[in-house]
């Protein structure tokens, strides 16, 4: 007598939790973050070295990853373009860190170079005036669209500068929902 076969769920594939994600899936998303977090994660830390600067970046990779998904075309492995976009977020860093540089020393300051620009550490009104708007609407946001947990998580990770680590004991949660909580709100307050 033949044994019956039995169906064994097998793991979802990439290209179809992409689709799941461009259609709107959030499910398909958590799926593909736990499966690439780790790998994004130490390939980062390798580089930057800093685990406040890695976390910060690999979060970013991420928003990169879902807010550029449809760019993904299925030529090569999904896994070759989530680390072609990490690289790529990882370079971004690395340029914005560039800032202009001052000689120290005995030099006139008319020596200093005129491609340094001005170096005023005074805002112009306008840059002050930008920079009150940006923070009044980011408040408003914050205030308006973030939900209580999603404002403490905010508060304790990014203002209070706490460890992932640390806030997931304090809250009795899991690292990675921590994370991914955090992914989420920045997600929001970046789209608004």
């Amino acid at each position: 007598m033949a044994t019956p076969e039995v169906s064994i769920p097998t793991p979802a594939v990439d290209t179809e939790l992409v689709d799941r994600l461009r259609k709107g899936d959030e499910v398909a998303f958590e799926m593909l973050y736990e499966r690439y977090f780790k790998r994004v994660y130490h390939f980062i830390d390798k580089r930057l070295n800093n685990r406040a600067d890695t976390e910060e970046t690999t979060q970013e990779v991420f928003i990169n990853i879902f807010s550029s998904i449809d760019s993904f075309r299925g030529e090569a492995p999904f896994a070759a373009w989530v680390f072609g976009v990490t690289r790529r977020t990882i370079a971004a860093r690395f340029k914005r860190r560039r800032h202009p540089t001052v000689p120290l020393g005995d030099e006139e300051p008319e020596q200093v170079s005129p491609m340094l620009g001005n170096l005023s550490t005074t805002p112009s009104p306008l840059e002050d005036y930008e920079c009150r708007e940006r923070a009044a609407h980011l408040k408003s946001v914050i205030h308006e669209h973030l939900s209580t947990e999603q404002r403490l998580l905010f508060q304790l990770h990014h203002l209070d500068d706490r460890p992932i680590s640390e806030i997931a004991r304090t809250l009795d949660r899991s690292e990675n929902a921590v994370k991914s909580s955090l992914y989420r709100t920045r997600k929001l307050l970046l789209s608004r």
